[in-house]
């Protein structure tokens, strides 16, 4: 039964794989409708011929590897599972002390290793087709130092996890899933609270904007904005990327407006007052909040459902996937699948949402900054950047972005200048 389950996990896997080959590069349209031809939303209107032609091939491959990305971390875990390796994990930590947190610690390093080493080639690939296309230009040297710093913070996150989780299912068989999340609370919030002082500035040096007269300015529409901002923070990108990006992160008094050096240096300043705005639209609409209350509600969810069915696996197939009980630790890599399935299932739904409060942050914007014409431009240069489609293959969009689609971005700015136009017009004489 072992060897069907890995089989048809493989030809599962595969058949998946060839779908979406087919799905990007033969079935999908990306055109644009008829009504957006010649629109300042039509790539055609602000891309040389070249740029469109990279864009389409870009986007194609980027694109099958994040559908293919997800699944094989499925396929790893149940090949880890009926190929005994989680019990071999198990008997090399065993052998090796008594101590059980020890314990936990060597299998999740080998678990780890192994998970690192099934993922690189995709990521390699992803690295290589991101500075073929000119995306990337970090050094290999550079670009294994951030995986192998992922690697540790990772696993030392994980370890931590894993050993209150165990611990949780041993003391509490039937309610160790709702425990879990009452203590993922304050762990959460405290690793978004971490991660702009300790964890950022292990992958990219980060300092207060050099442009004073610039943040004399992003700082007086924060002060507009009622946002108790004193600094906005720039962050040495340019050595390893030529794409485009500004983002807020942190909670409290270590949440931070960051903004790479590649938009300062690509964008105009009436373009990079939009996209402060937008920033602080998200502030000003209180979406880091909802966003972590709507984590904490989904995780709760996900918690519960995973229970229930690591229990129902277990009871069915545990001695085909070598696990004797729930609260063995050989369980581990059903526990991570259930839940990396979970949050595939979800993401339609989280993206849904993104979008919307991005949209919202695009609404203030506008209304702050009255400037339509840059904040289209600004859409035109991160779509040059970044070789983005403008317009997706509808799965894309359900299950990639998170953030609305360049054509949704411009044709609404479009709108809106249409309309200032017209009421500008209609208080004319």
């Amino acid at each position: 039964m072992a060897r069907k389950i890995g089989f048809y996990a493989v030809l599962a896997y595969v058949v998946y794989g060839l779908f979406f080959y087919w799905y990007l590069f033969y079935f999908a349209d990306t055109s644009l409708p008829f009504e957006y031809e010649g629109s300042k939303a039509d790539p055609a209107t602000f891309l040389n011929g070249r740029e469109l032609m990279l864009t389409e091939e870009y986007s194609k491959v980027r694109n099958l590897l994040f559908f293919l990305s997800s699944p094989l971390e499925w396929l790893f875990y149940i090949l880890i599972l009926v190929l005994g390796l989680s019990k071999a994990f198990k008997r090399w930590a065993l052998q090796s002390t008594k101590i059980k947190f020890v314990q936990t610690a060597i299998y999740l390093f080998w678990l780890s290793l192994f998970a690192f080493i099934a993922t690189f080639p995709l990521k390699f690939i992803s690295y290589s087709l991101s500075k073929s296309y000119h995306i990337s230009v970090q050094t290999f040297a550079s670009w294994i130092k951030d995986e192998l710093i992922d690697f540790w913070i990772n696993y030392g996150t994980m370890l931590i996890i894993v050993t209150v989780l165990y611990w949780l299912i041993h003391k509490s068989p039937k309610r160790w899933w709702l425990y879990s999340w009452l203590l993922s609370v304050p762990f959460t919030l405290f690793m978004m609270y971490l991660q702009p002082v300790m964890i950022d500035p292990l992958y990219n040096d980060f300092y207060p904007l050099k442009n004073k007269a610039l943040e004399t300015k992003i700082l007086s529409l924060a002060d507009k904005a009622n946002i108790p901002a004193e600094h906005v923070f720039e962050v040495n990108m340019a050595k390893k990327t030529t794409a485009l990006n500004a983002y807020v992160t942190g909670i409290g008094s270590n949440s931070r407006i960051v903004l790479w050096d590649t938009t300062l240096k690509r964008l105009n300043e009436k373009q990079i007052l939009f996209i402060m705005a937008h920033e602080m639209g998200h502030y000003v609409k209180k979406h880091l909040y909802f966003g972590i209350a709507g984590y904490l509600l989904l995780s709760l969810a996900g918690l519960y459902i995973a229970a229930k069915a690591m229990n129902w696996a277990i009871a069915r197939w545990g001695k085909d996937l070598k696990i004797p009980h729930v609260n063995d630790i050989t369980s581990l890599p059903l526990f991570l699948m259930i839940l990396s399935m979970l949050m595939f299932a979800s993401s339609p739904l989280s993206n849904v949402v993104s979008r919307y409060q991005e949209n919202q942050a695009d609404q203030y914007a506008i209304k702050m900054t009255k400037d339509p014409a840059d904040a289209i431009s600004t859409f035109q240069e991160l779509t040059r950047a970044g070789l983005s489609q403008v317009n997706p293959p509808l799965l894309v969009k359900i299950f990639r972005y998170d953030h609305p689609t360049m054509l949704d971005r411009i044709s609404t700015i479009e709108d809106y200048e249409i309309q200032q136009k017209s009421k500008s017009n209609g208080e004319g004489p």
